[in-house]
């Protein structure tokens, strides 16, 4: 280890012992999650982007494991693991600092490596998720400030904005299940949604036109009927992940699609508009209101909720007008379901937030709760804090 190699390490352990003592003043129980975790959960999560970029191997038992690319999931795991015994709706704060794992090719710049610390914070069971989410990013911004980052800009979207407008659009449920589906994926959602408003009946192009016609009308039990005979005939063998009522489903589904009228071009236009939203987080606030009342689309109590976390924002001396709403942010994410947020500091740029983070309501129920558990967590990037820091970030 060289020298200035030693001087980072010790300034990053510094850093990290300071800012953890921090959150654990505050009531943040400090947890350790395993390192090394089950595949099939980060993979079924985290999404597309980040599914590919996780490290995978398997054990001598064949056990499928993966070096963890975050630490909500393994908090998340962890919270469940004390649930069992507590409740599933147990209110916990935790915070961790410990390395993360991600691939990044060759030519990645040094904010990016493969191996990272992230030091954060998870919020479980609180169901005033307003103020959970105001206190966790709260909480983030203010363990910057005592680092010593002077001068940032926080990023905010809403997902929940979205699963609302989807909910009150008139649109099948079926479309809505998908557009839901592929939000996390921006080019497979672009092409979902302009398919939906021009090709509705692309969905059954490629497929046999005798077993389409035998499945036209048909109930759910007769399209199961329908299927494994036409898989007896064709000496078609069940293979894969999916199961036949899966299959089945998708098929009725295509179906309906072809049958259905295009997506009208106002929805399309009145999406589109929503996810252009992109400003100062009070005049962005303004701009969905007047956009829904313009398109005769009532989510009123989605956009009251977003001015109350403005309101608090404010009690707690974050000034709003460093704030900027982009409905586009957080669209990447899988696991992530309503107010999302990061912070970026100048030197790093637009795709090196120094800290981010949001909320996750689904993704207990995912690794193992019966029922959905309201969360809320935030991580920070402690080497792009420490080189920020070290690069004018104390500046008055």
């Amino acid at each position: 280890m060289t020298p200035e190699t030693a001087q980072q390490f010790r300034a990053l352990e510094h850093q990290a012992h300071d800012l953890m003592n921090f959150f654990c003043e505050v009531g943040y129980e400090a947890v350790a999650p395993s390192v090394i975790q089950p595949a099939d959960i980060f993979l079924d999560v985290v999404g597309e982007d980040l599914r590919r970029r996780t490290y995978v191997f398997s054990d001598t038992d064949g056990a499928e494991l993966c070096l963890r690319p975050d630490l909500t999931v393994p908090t998340c795991r962890l919270h469940w693991q004390r649930c069992t015994q507590n409740g599933s709706s147990t209110l916990a704060r935790y915070c961790y600092n410990g390395p993360a794992f991600r691939f990044q090719p060759a030519d990645a710049s040094t904010a990016h490596p493969r191996e990272f610390r992230q030091l954060g914070i998870e919020l479980f069971g609180d169901k005033n998720k307003e103020r959970a989410d105001i206190e966790v990013l709260h909480l983030i911004v203010e363990a910057l400030r005592r680092a010593g980052l002077k001068q940032f800009r926080i990023r905010i979207g809403d997902l929940g904005i979205f699963q609302d407008l989807l909910s009150v659009l008139d649109l099948p449920a079926r479309w809505r299940d998908r557009l839901r589906a592929s939000l996390w994926r921006p080019d497979t959602f672009r092409d979902e949604l302009r398919r939906l408003a021009t090709q509705p009946d692309a969905s059954i192009e490629g497929l046999p036109e005798a077993l389409v016609a035998a499945l036209r009308g048909c109930d759910a039990k007769a399209a199961e009927r329908v299927v494994t005979a036409y898989f007896d005939e064709n000496d078609i063998e069940l293979i894969g992940t999916r199961t036949l009522r899966e299959i089945v489903d998708a098929l009725m589904s295509a179906i309906a699609d072809a049958e259905a009228d295009a997506l009208p071009a106002e929805t399309v236009r009145l999406i589109e508009l929503y996810f252009d939203v992109k400003a100062p987080a009070r005049a962005a606030g303004a701009r969905l209101a007047d956009l829904m009342q313009e398109n005769g689309v009532d989510i009123a109590p989605a956009l009251a909720l977003y001015q109350k976390r403005l309101k608090l924002l404010t009690e707690l001396d974050i000034d709003v007008a460093t704030v900027e709403f982009s409905a586009e942010f957080g669209r990447t994410i899988q696991y992530y379901t309503g107010f999302v947020f990061e912070v970026l500091a100048e030197p790093l740029g637009e795709r090196s937030p120094v800290a981010g983070g949001g909320r996750y309501d689904n993704l207990m129920r995912m690794v193992g709760a019966k029922v959905e558990v309201p969360a809320v967590g935030a991580m920070i990037h402690t080497e792009r804090l420490l080189s920020v820091v070290g690069d004018g970030g104390r500046r008055d």
